[in-house]
């Protein structure tokens, strides 16, 4: 992205697989995680609750399943592609250019039901989103199982 050029599924797959790991290791040892990336489409956020079962195989790979699931809350900041441009490009050093903000666009899948998440403007104040984020949490807390692992039947 760097350079100004749109990561493929490809390029993102092995990276969202890793913070998967992550995830799924942290809230295994009891942690509350939040994690911030741009899982645009819904194969991304399949890939964040199940890692590698939800990527596609590679070429001459067989699936290999999981037992465990990380509980996602996933909260969509949407917004104008004007406002999110202005504000793109008042970053200073960032590592996306503001060139690629509308392949960005173009790949968005925004999350539908039954995904988890709640769909926040971006034109409310920081602190409106810090508190609609937070108190969705404390209304979901009790639906999160202890360490943020769902545990499958094999």
């Amino acid at each position: 992205m760097g350079k100004g050029i749109p990561l493929s599924d490809q390029d993102r797959i092995p990276w969202l697989c890793s913070l998967h790991d992550i995830l799924l290791r942290d809230t295994a040892s009891g942690q509350r995680v939040v994690l911030a990336c741009s899982a645009l489409k819904k194969m991304y956020r399949d890939i964040l609750v199940r890692g590698k079962d939800s990527a596609p195989p590679k070429r001459g790979e067989s699936k290999e399943k999981k037992r465990a699931e990380v509980q996602l809350l996933v909260v969509h900041l949407s917004g104008s592609f004007e406002v999110i441009s202005g504000r793109l490009l008042q970053r200073k050093g960032h590592f996306m250019p503001p060139e690629l903000l509308q392949s960005q666009f173009d790949t968005l899948e925004p999350p539908t039901a039954p995904e988890n998440f709640i769909q926040i403007s971006v034109d409310k104040k920081l602190s409106e989103i810090i508190t609609t984020v937070m108190e969705t949490l404390k209304m979901k807390r009790d639906s999160f199982p202890v360490g943020g692992l769902e545990q499958k039947q094999a």
